[in-house]
Order: structure tokens, then C-alpha cells, then sequence
């Protein structure tokens, strides 16, 4: 019988809305053939979340991971449940360990606050920073894929004042080799289309009136990238996310955190975007949105984005060791 793909769910801060989407995605998707979920939540998890997974699967509970491989078996309707005492920051940990042994294929994350990793005694202020470390890898980028257009970030949580010197040529290539990984993903009409590099300054430097960075950095690096990848730009940023533009690009690279996801955001909101980690050795896919610790226990929030980050991480699984990677 063909081994199940193992899902691996954390559901990110206690009081935070990362259990409510998760049962609620759950409650909606089912059991999937040929899959096993492994959930991590906290004893403070509300019994109502539970109820709405119970309500399409049966549900063992163990409190720690090395109980979890005495339950791997091939039944989907079966879903294995640690209720931890561990820090939320620790199950990130545990399970970008189990990925780097294949025990698991992929590991889907709710929303984890910074301070909460932190206050753990965590180094690392992500989950991406988290993955980093345990996989050994520098080149990962943040990329998020929405209905009406795709993103991916140059640079990570970095001050603005710090964006331009983290820019150098090394990352800018690194990222758009990252950026094919995503576009390689994408459906075959979609994977035609140029990648876009958005520029840093107003106006893209305006011919170096308004700043040098497109002129002297960007457009050389550029020249040598369009010997391998296809891409355009630099895009003025504030023109570049009209929506006549959307269907133009398979994905925008942006150079900082906020150039990316204000726009990203303001479009798809909570009701689709799938964030995943390009460059790591195995497959992580989360929700585009934070923990919204305001509506906790409020039944208000919108599972659709960890739906989408779930069936997302089945396909990948699928699609890599189909190709035997």
C-alpha cells in the first residue's frame, strides 16, 4: 500500500485564531485520500474546535512527538493529535526536524507571534528564521500566492533602513532562482508569463533623480538574470499592483516586507493567500495573515487561507515525490 502523505498542522498562539481555522478547515476539507494529518495545538485549545474536527474525523491524542509514529497508519479518517505543554515555537522546531529526516512531507503553520517565540528563548523572531536554522540553508524567500496575483520578497523582516544594503547581488539573484521555484508550480498558461521586478525608489529612481539604486545596482544584476529567467522591470512601485497589470506577470518580486504585502494583503485580505518558504529542503505552506488575538473564541475568523495553505501542501507533497525528489 502507497505510503500516506504525512500533513503535519501547527495551530501557532494559544489565544490566538490559529485552532479556530485550523478545525474549521479541517471540518471543511475531511479526510483527503491517501493523507495524515498531525495536529499540534495547546491544551488551552477550545473544546469547541475540537468537536469540529471530531465531527469528520476520529481524533488520537498523544501529548508528545515520538508517540506519534506507534499511530502512523494508512487510515485518513484518522487524525493524530498532540496536545502539548511545549511553547508553540517548539512544535515549529520539532517539525522542521522530522521534515529533514522525512517523516513528514510537509508542515502547514497558523499564525505564531514574534514576541510568543521570543519569550520562549528563541533567537529567531519567524517561523522562517526557525526553518532556517534547523535546515541550514541561507537563501529562503517569503512568497505568497493569491487569486489575483503572486509575490515574493526579496529581503525578510528587515527595517527599511537596512532594505538597500541587504540588497546585494548575491540575494537579488538568489531570490529570482527561489521565484522560479514558485513559477515552476504554477499552471502551464501562468508559467509563460515574465516574472516583474518591482523597483525600490519612487518611480523607480526616475533616472536617478530619485535615487541611484535602479540605475547603477539593479538594471546590471537584471541583464544577467534575463539570460536564464524571464522577467521585466524595474515597475514604478506604485504603478506596478494596478490590476490591469495582475494578469501580465506569473509573480512580482519586491525588494522589502511591506512593498509586497501591503498590496498582497489589501487585495486578498483573509479570504485567500497561501504564504510558502522558497529554498528550504522541504515543503512549509501558512496562512497570509496574523494570530488576531482581538476576535479569539469569537467564531469570527475565515478558515479560507489555511484551507488553501492545506490543500496546497498536499499538492506539493504529491507533486515531489512524484518526481522523486
Amino acid at each position: 500500500m502507497t505510503k500516506p502523505y504525512r500533513i503535519a498542522i501547527t495551530t501557532g498562539d494559544a489565544d490566538g485564531i490559529g485552532s479556530e481555522i485550523t478545525a474549521k478547515a479541517l471540518s471543511k476539507l475531511g479526510p483527503q485520500k491517501n493523507v495524515k494529518f498531525i495536529l499540534w495545538r495547546s491544551k488551552r485549545c477550545p473544546q469547541k474546535h475540537l468537536r469540529m474536527i471530531d465531527s469528520k474525523f476520529h481524533r488520537e491524542t498523544v501529548k508528545s512527538w515520538p508517540e506519534v509514529f506507534d499511530l502512523i497508519n494508512n487510515n485518513s479518517s484518522e487524525i493524530i493529535d498532540i496536545c502539548s505543554s511545549r511553547n508553540a515555537a517548539h512544535w515549529v522546531e520539532v517539525c522542521a526536524k522530522a521534515a529533514m529526516y522525512n517523516h513528514i512531507d510537509a508542515i502547514v503553520t497558523s499564525p505564531l507571534s514574534k514576541t510568543t517565540i521570543v519569550k520562549s528563548g528563541y533567537k529567531e523572531i519567524g517561523h522562517t528564521e526557525i526553518f532556517q536554522k534547523v535546515a541550514k540553508v541561507k537563501n529562503v524567500n517569503m512568497a505568497f500566492l493569491g487569486k489575483s496575483f503572486n509575490v515574493v520578497l526579496a529581503t525578510p523582516h528587515v527595517a527599511l533602513k537596512d532594505v538597500e544594503k541587504k540588497l546585494t547581488e548575491t540575494v537579488i539573484k538568489n531570490t529570482f532562482e527561489n521565484a522560479q521555484l514558485l513559477v515552476d508550480q504554477l499552471p502551464a498558461k501562468q508559467r509563460k508569463k515574465p516574472m516583474a521586478l518591482v523597483g525600490l525608489n519612487p518611480h523607480a529612481g526616475e533616472k536617478g533623480l530619485i535615487g541611484k539604486f535602479e540605475s547603477e545596482n539593479l538594471k546590471p544584476i537584471l541583464s544577467q538574470i534575463k539570460k536564464k529567467h524571464s522577467v521585466e522591470g524595474p515597475l514604478v512601485p506604485d504603478a506596478a499592483f494596478f490590476e490591469d497589470n495582475w494578469k501580465k506577470y506569473s509573480t512580482y518580486v519586491c525588494l522589502y516586507h511591506d512593498q509586497g504585502l501591503i498590496p498582497f494583503k489589501m487585495i486578498h485580505g483573509q479570504d485567500s493567500g497561501v504564504h510558502l518558504t522558497l529554498g528550504l529542503p522541504f515543503i512549509r505552506t501558512s496562512v497570509d495573515h496574523g494570530t488576531a488575538k482581538n476576535i479569539f473564541g469569537k467564531n469570527k475568523a475565515n478558515p479560507n487561507s489555511m484551507i488553501e495553505a492545506v490543500d496546497w501542501a498536499i499538492k506539493l507533497a504529491k507533486r515531489k515525490r512524484n518526481k522523486g525528489l
